[in-house]
């Protein structure tokens, strides 16, 4: 009882601990885990929209403090003038005095956040489904961690400054561009302006198509995409600089975590699992 009988190469038998044999299972399921398989297309829909219900409750939830915010961004301001990058007011108003343009970033601002990122995860399911599921946690991981900014450091974004002289371009230019402007505003927490999660996001998505696609073109727009997000997130004063970079310091942290999972960063996976349409027979490729 509580040994195990195992056969030495001479024939004899030995008796081993319990305990041994256990952590060798426990150590095969763990191996199991952290090898990547086959995305399975319903489970995904419903983690994805699961994760993201539960981002917006935690995320929404999270007292406004309106007072601690404000304070936060008076600090933060001075801060970027001292490091001397506050311009932030600067590019609002040069890019507010061309309404195409600014309605334009509105539009961007509301939307591509969403449509792109769902369209790179499409991608990486359907091209790359080796490396889709490290890719998916480093996203995960990036976002839940944003969580921690939005309850330990409430901000307001500039256009809610008091005195700060922005202009907040949904308001004055009646589009839709954000969920915390105009009649949306009740709908969403206004002060979790750090880290951005439009920079952590499409920062994900670019550095994807950067890494992972074929077509030099292709790959150009991956990377000009988390730049233009930058001046859309600050023209449209939803953003300081700094926050930015918040944005940047989570996504550091989702790959962190998928590359401690995995035992790689997901664009060094191989492409290929077994079982899945188009996989070569020995899925050599990396």
């Amino acid at each position: 009882m509580g040994e195990t009988t195992v056969t030495t190469l001479e024939g004899q038998d030995r008796a081993a601990p319990r305990p041994v044999a256990e952590e060798n299972a426990g150590k095969a399921f763990l191996r199991r885990l952290r090898t990547p398989r086959r995305p399975r297309f319903w489970f995904e829909i419903l983690l994805i929209a699961v994760s993201y219900w539960t981002y917006s409750l935690i995320r929404n939830a999270v007292p406004e403090q309106k007072q601690e915010a404000l304070r936060n961004a008076d600090w933060l301001w001075r801060l970027e003038h001292h490091l001397g990058i506050a311009v932030e007011q600067s590019v609002n108003h040069a890019v507010n005095s061309a309404t195409w343009l600014i309605v334009g970033m509105n539009y961007y601002y509301a939307t591509l956040h969403f449509v792109v990122t769902l369209g790179v995860l499409v991608w990486l399911y359907r091209s790359h489904p080796g490396r889709y599921a490290a890719a998916r946690l480093a996203l995960f991981a990036t976002t839940a961690v944003a969580l921690l900014g939005y309850y330990f450091f409430p901000l307001a974004p500039p256009r809610l400054m008091i005195g700060g002289d922005f202009v907040d371009t949904v308001v004055v230019h009646h589009t839709w561009g954000s969920m915390a402007s105009g009649d949306l505003k009740h709908m969403s927490n206004q002060y979790a302006a750090m880290p951005s999660m439009h920079i952590g996001w499409s920062l994900w998505c670019g550095l994807s198509v950067f890494a992972l696609a074929s077509v030099p073109w292709v790959r150009v727009l991956g990377l000009l995409y988390p730049a233009a997000t930058l001046l859309v997130i600050v023209s449209t004063a939803n953003h300081f600089w700094l926050d930015a970079v918040g944005g940047m310091l989570c996504l550091a942290f989702g790959f962190a975590v998928a590359r401690l999972w995995y035992g790689a960063l997901p664009y060094a996976l191989p492409r290929w699992v077994p079982g899945t349409r188009g996989a070569p027979l020995v899925p050599l490729e990396t």
